[in-house]
């Protein structure tokens, strides 16, 4: 099991050296014990180039095929649960879970009555966004976007069909959005982003197709590694064409992945007496799994968990995993314990656990994260000077 180290070697604490370093205030973490605010401090411009799904173990593997590996100065650990909710969130905020309390692809709001998913913003069983069905989204995300913590102006550079979204608009801050379609525009709208004007500046930019890859056609794919590889050709193009720019470019990713066999999957379907314990669908994500429980049916969940489910997964109280600080350290968002169920589900190994709604398509992916293994949870730091 391989835990966030917030107190120096998380995403959160590469957030806490780069506010800092770009003038802004201290968050509540420390700053990154191998990249120090005064590094980010020295140059002109910062850019931090999230790629979904580059784990450290996808990058080792393909070390005597890329040309990346003598840019990489070390690796990180992403935050829990390790998946794009909650780990972009720390991104655009500079905080871990414990504060922004996204806690992962689906989540029960109370404040709603329903479960969404958070990245579309959009009910589970299906229907219109938030914004579409009166929801203020920026009141629901109360976070201080990293924008608005830093004193030099901001851009997003997120693909076109997303940039609109809910969840980024709620994150946008004073920033400026710069849409892109495809790998050539993204490198260009990055380029030209940093040519615009001879200020300061910190870009953010998201690039997502690794991950999508991943979960359709596994990490060890055909497919991922041309990708990876064409995305490396575009970065080194990228790299070249800004020299002279006095820019930090700083790569890294929300977290990693790992492919799940066919007999590793868990489907509740399969388990009809845990269903019944249940008083709301699982929540969460496949590899941690928040569980809200029928008050009089603990005892029977903590029973069937234990036997029938104990050789792949962990089960804890959701408040436990709080105070022990899977989530971050300080002080918790007030409806942190809302969002995290009564019990958690933390798979053991490459075991998912996985239900469905009535008319959700039953689709299931090949590559998997959110959970606690190595390769999920670390990720590479890549750090170059333009």
């Amino acid at each position: 099991m391989v835990l966030p180290d917030y107190a120096g070697g998380s995403i959160v604490n590469l957030m806490a050296s780069l506010i800092q370093g770009l003038g802004g205030e201290a968050t509540g973490y420390a700053p990154l014990s191998i990249l120090s605010p005064q590094e980010v401090a020295d140059y002109r411009q910062v850019v931090l180039l999230v790629v979904d799904g580059l784990g450290c173990d996808f990058l080792a593997r393909r070390a005597r095929r890329n040309r990346l590996g003598g840019l990489v100065r070390g690796s990180l650990t992403s935050v829990f649960p390790s998946t794009t909710a909650a780990a972009i969130t720390t991104f655009l905020t500079g905080v871990a879970p414990q504060q922004h309390g996204l806690t992962g692809w689906h989540m029960y709001f109370r404040e709603l009555g329903a479960v969404i998913a958070v990245l579309p913003g959009t009910p589970r069983y299906g229907g219109v966004a938030l914004s579409q069905a009166g929801v203020d989204a920026n009141k629901l995300f109360d976070h201080l976007p990293v924008f608005d913590r830093v004193p030099v102006p901001g851009y997003v550079a997120v693909p076109r069909r997303i940039i609109h979204s809910d969840f980024n608009l709620a994150h946008r801050g004073k920033a400026e959005l710069r849409p892109y379609d495809g790998q050539e525009d993204f490198f260009l709208t990055l380029a030209h982003t940093l040519r615009k004007t001879p200020d300061r500046k910190f870009v953010y930019a998201y690039w997502p197709e690794l991950d999508r890859i991943s979960h359709e056609a596994g990490t060890l794919s055909a497919e991922a590694d041309w990708h990876f590889a064409a995305f490396e050709e575009g970065f080194l193009r990228f790299l070249d064409y800004i020299k002279g720019t006095g820019t930090l470019v700083l790569v890294t990713a929300d977290h990693g992945f790992i492919d799940v066999p066919e007999d590793r999957r868990i489907r509740l379907d399969d388990h009809p007496a845990l269903a019944a314990c249940l008083a709301l669908p699982l929540c969460g994500e496949q590899r941690v799994a928040y569980c809200y429980v029928k008050p009089e049916r603990c005892g029977d969940f903590e029973a069937y968990v234990r036997a029938e489910l104990g050789h792949c997964a962990d089960w804890l109280p959701s408040a436990e995993l709080i105070g022990r600080g899977f989530f971050g350290l300080g002080t918790p968002h007030p409806a942190l314990l809302d969002r995290i169920g009564d019990y958690t589900l933390v798979m053991k190994e490459d075991y998912v656990i996985k239900d469905w709604l009535p008319g959700e398509h039953r689709h299931e992916h090949i590559g998997m994260h959110g959970g606690v293994s190595a390769a999920e949870m670390r990720v590479p730091l890549i750090v170059a000077a333009a």
